[in-house]
């Protein structure tokens, strides 16, 4: 009942509202050279396969990819009417999504858990928070070891979000509007204007109001992002691109566990206080990005990245429950991260003696900067004194004693810099052979101080990656490959704010990713894909179950699976994307957080998805989806089992004009009860029920 009221009244709203919608494609660098960028209104005149991938750095086509690679495209983000990076992610197995403590995007690709390994247009974008979509392309989820191409990390796999760019096709304004049964709602705005035959300005912003099923939660969020593309003549691009994010929530740590479950009866409860649960994050990031062609075939590009994080946020948090109370504890933590990164490439395509060659040349500088501070909550006792923990009955509104702060418990500054050299090449033997060989070199240095105990601390790693794959080519639309690629991550965890003088002599923990596979463009814009992968990963430290906030290690992991996709127009009206991923992984070597042979947590063994659009006349269109994770462990400590779920999704699609669309997405149809991550082993997200929400597009 409460549901239905919800859609009611949003429906009424919307329907006072002003019709309003988000341009669909937008221009990529060949689209500005070629003039061709269409702005659409129902999201979906190409279909969702997507032919190349920026992140390659080479422009090489996915069927030539030694890797598994998954796009999310703003045709399938506008029908999926997804608006943050977590959302659109759940529709890709093989990626698992952590909780993030409510605060920030944090992934689990292949076994591997980061919160550090997300790129913007090629370029590392690791702070923590959550990353919208309203200036986003598309994703490019790109599986395996990464390093030759983008550093450190990567164990897994990296996120790589594509910007809109400007357009020199003609001026064009898109607006957008939407609500949903919780309340939550947002307006954006897109604009393309050419301003001559050499400059094109591009012109994003969202405002949004969030809302979910949670008691208390709330926030809001502004995101403006104004974009310039000119050409410098006819061999050269340039791009000046800025985005400002302020996010301003509830931090929402979700339920604990009882019995081995996730505690029942309590999905709605709010397990803190909205006085205290609270978060800011203020992004500032600026790009910019030159593409000359230097001779037939030979291009240089160069960009560079400023990047200004300002974040504070505070919460009180469960740490353990029985049948009748509650154990609560919090902290507060803030950090300031100023990044500079530099890059630049060489391609080179061509032939030498009849054999062809994709040359990549590059090298990347990076500076990063970081502050961080936490301290600790004091829970007010019935004595009068203060506590680090307490104990409150279980109900389904708490009653929780009054707080207060310890002193700062961490206060810290860091500061790393790295310089990079890569080189791969493609060489095409035959028409039907190619092979791939790339090794990257990286200088890694860390110097830490902590203020409390003035003590300063440096850590230096020097590190090789290298790459190798080779691609069978028995006809021209079909490929079978295999590869091997390492990475490296130092022990100073992905974020580098601290560093332990525990762990200053280990070295790097070291990922190694053996993949092989089968890619299939089975008609035009028709992609089938599938892969067997192994992970093998040393000298790790994972998040402590016992001990939010610190780490342990447990030594060697391997992780090994197999995984298929189809994803295309499967008939002139019928779009979809259909995967699935099988993933088993345990801990290989003893250490005192976990015995050999212990399940990896955050891994279920199955994961599958299907979305699937199919217009059924020229206006009229209809959507499903459906999500399904098997049963996975909490934590290493295997003590919390998330059990095993199937979310179905449905969406109708109507275009009342050539400039004016509604769309109608219900997510969780069938009502399902499920918890889709955690951090802890008491801190479990809990699915939202079943929910509406109406988005309006209008363009002119």
């Amino acid at each position: 009942m409460k549901t239905a009221c919800r859609f009611l009244l949003s429906s009424a709203v919307l329907g006072l509202a002003l019709p309003t919608a988000t341009m669909a494609n937008t221009a990529t660098l060949a689209e500005m050279e070629s003039g061709q960028a269409p702005i659409i209104v129902n999201g979906q005149r190409e279909g969702y396969a997507i032919d190349d991938v920026d992140a390659t750095k080479t422009g090489t086509p996915l069927l030539d990819t030694p890797q598994s690679v998954t796009t999310i495209g703003r045709e399938q983000l506008n029908d999926q009417a997804v608006e943050a990076l977590n959302d659109a992610l759940r529709y890709v197995p093989g990626v698992v999504l952590g909780q993030g403590e409510g605060h920030r995007d944090q992934i689990v690709l292949r076994g591997q858990s980061s919160t550090a390994d997300f790129f913007l247009d090629g370029l590392r974008d690791d702070a923590q928070y959550y990353r919208p979509l309203f200036n986003t392309e598309r994703v490019e989820v790109l599986k395996g070891a990464n390093a030759l191409l983008f550093g450190r990390g990567g164990g897994g796999g990296i996120i790589n979000r594509v910007s809109k760019s400007a357009g020199f096709e003609a001026d064009a304004v898109g607006l957008s509007g939407g609500v949903d049964t919780f309340g939550a709602w947002s307006v954006a705005a897109d604009a393309n204007l050419v301003m001559n035959d050499t400059l094109a300005l591009r012109l994003n912003g969202t405002y949004e109001e969030l809302a979910n099923h949670r008691d208390v939660y709330e926030g809001e969020f502004i995101g403006v992002a104004p974009t310039l593309g000119a050409r410098l003549g006819e061999a050269t691009t340039l791009t000046l691109a800025y985005e400002y994010d302020r996010d301003d929530r509830v931090i929402e740590r979700g339920i604990p566990s009882l019995g081995g479950n996730p505690i029942r009866g309590y999905d709605e409860t709010f397990f803190g206080t909205a006085e205290v649960n609270q978060g800011t994050v203020d992004a500032h990031i600026a790009r910019a990005r030159i593409d000359h062609e230097l001779a037939d075939g030979l291009t240089l590009s160069v960009a560079g990245l400023f990047a200004s994080y300002d974040k504070l946020y505070a919460n009180i948090l469960p740490s353990s429950a029985t049948a009748t109370t509650v154990t609560l504890s919090g902290y507060e933590s803030g950090s300031k991260r100023i990044n500079w990164i530099g890059q630049a490439n060489l391609v080179w395509k061509g032939e030498t003696a009849g054999i062809g060659h994709t040359l990549l040349a590059g090298i990347e500088g990076g500076s990063q900067i970081s502050e961080s501070t936490r301290r600790n909550v004091l829970f007010t006792t019935a004595a009068g004194g203060t506590a680090a923990s307490a104990t409150v009955p279980l109900a389904q509104s708490l009653t929780i004693p009054g707080t207060s702060w310890t002193g700062l418990v961490t206060n810290a500054r860091s500061s790393v810099a790295t310089l990079s050299a890569y080189f791969q090449d493609q060489v095409e033997l035959t028409d039907y052979l190619q092979v791939i060989a790339g090794v990257r070199y990286d200088r890694f240095e860390i110097d830490a101080f902590n203020r409390l105990t003035a003590l300063a601390t440096t850590r230096q790693d020097g590190k090789w990656s290298p790459r190798f794959g080779v691609v069978v080519k028995p006809q021209a639309n079909l490929s079978l490959y295999a590869s091997y690629a390492k990475s490296f991550l130092p022990q100073t965890g992905d974020q580098f704010s601290t560093l332990d003088a525990a762990y200053q002599t280990l070295d790097p923990e070291a990922f190694r990713n053996l993949e092989f596979g089968i890619k299939w463009d089975a008609a035009p814009g028709l992609a089938l894909t599938a892969a067997a992968f192994q992970v093998d990963r040393s000298n790790t430290r994972v998040a402590d179950p016992a001990n939010p906030g610190y780490f342990v290690l447990t030594g060697a992991s391997r992780v090994k699976g197999l995984e298929a996709a189809l994803s295309g127009r499967i008939l002139p009206s019928w779009s979809a994307t259909l995967a699935y991923t099988y993933q088993e992984g345990e801990i290989r070597s003893a250490t005192s957080a976990a015995p050999a042979g212990r399940q990896l947590d955050k891994l279920p063994r199955h994961q599958a998805s299907a979305w699937t659009r199919y217009d059924v006349s020229d206006r009229l269109g209809l959507g499903l989806g459906v999500v399904h994770q098997s049963s996975q462990y909490a934590t290493i400590s295997n003590a919390v089992t998330l059990p095993a779920f199937t979310r179905l999704d449905a969406a109708v699609y109507y275009d009342v004009s050539e400039r004016f669309a509604v769309q109608l997405n219900v997510e969780n149809l069938t009502d399902t009860r499920y918890y889709p991550s955690a951090h802890t082993d008491n801190n479990i997200a809990t699915g939202e029920p079943i929910n509406a929400r109406i988005t309006a597009r209008v363009k002119f």
